[in-house]
């Protein structure tokens, strides 16, 4: 039986050259991984900033909704 050993720096190449080529081949998941972590950082930004602000109706969000503005 053949044993094979690898050390950590071949590892490591290992694992970077199989991360790029997913990230290559696999371009829109990475895309789609990134838009939503973005989104998640700016709901996490919006409701900090929205802890200090006054309660609106619900009546009055809908409002604003259905203007476009």
């Amino acid at each position: 039986m053949l044993e094979s050993s690898l050390n950590e720096t071949q590892i490591k190449d290992l694992m970077k050259a199989a991360i790029l080529e997913i990230f290559q081949e696999r371009r829109d998941l990475f895309q789609d991984l990134i838009a939503e972590a973005l989104e998640d950082i700016a709901l996490v930004k919006a409701i900090d900033e929205g802890k200090d602000s006054e309660p609106v109706s619900r009546k009055a969000i809908f409002e604003i909704l259905e203007s476009g503005e």
